[in-house]
């Protein structure tokens, strides 16, 4: 099975990383990772799929 996820970072450091790490800690692993286009100068995308 794999999952989709769209990692944003902001420079305020409001983030959706602890998501991210919750699904690592239930064992999914990285597929494959891919930058996107930011939404601005403050804003990184990355487009991230796991397979568990």
């Amino acid at each position: 099975m794999q999952k989709a996820i769209i990692v944003s970072y902001l420079t305020d450091k409001k983030n959706n990383l602890e998501e991210l790490n919750e699904l690592l800690s239930q064992g999914w692993k990285v597929v494959s990772q891919s930058s996107m286009g930011g939404g601005g100068m403050n804003t990184v995308h990355s487009l991230v799929i796991l397979e568990k």
